[in-house]
């Protein structure tokens, strides 16, 4: 099941925010609503929420989903 939410945490003033997650986009910058800090995906990161979330982006759930699924088989 795809989780739609995560807590995204700002590497500059560490703090966290829960966000809702867009499910048929990447989101590649994110603005911190504490410190005002635009992030950005880590190097080799596909958006801001598998690079500072709790949970990563509903595309990489799916992803994640059909290849245990497919292991599984």
């Amino acid at each position: 099941m795809i989780q739609a939410n995560s807590v995204i945490t700002c590497p500059e003033c560490g703090k966290s925010k829960e966000e809702i997650m867009p499910v048929d986009a990447c989101l590649h910058f994110y603005t911190c609503s504490f410190c005002e800090t635009m992030l950005s995906p880590k190097k080799g990161g596909c958006c801001v929420f598998c690079s500072y979330g709790s949970v990563s982006c509903p595309s990489i759930q799916k992803q994640d989903e059909l290849k245990n699924k497919n292991d599984n088989n």
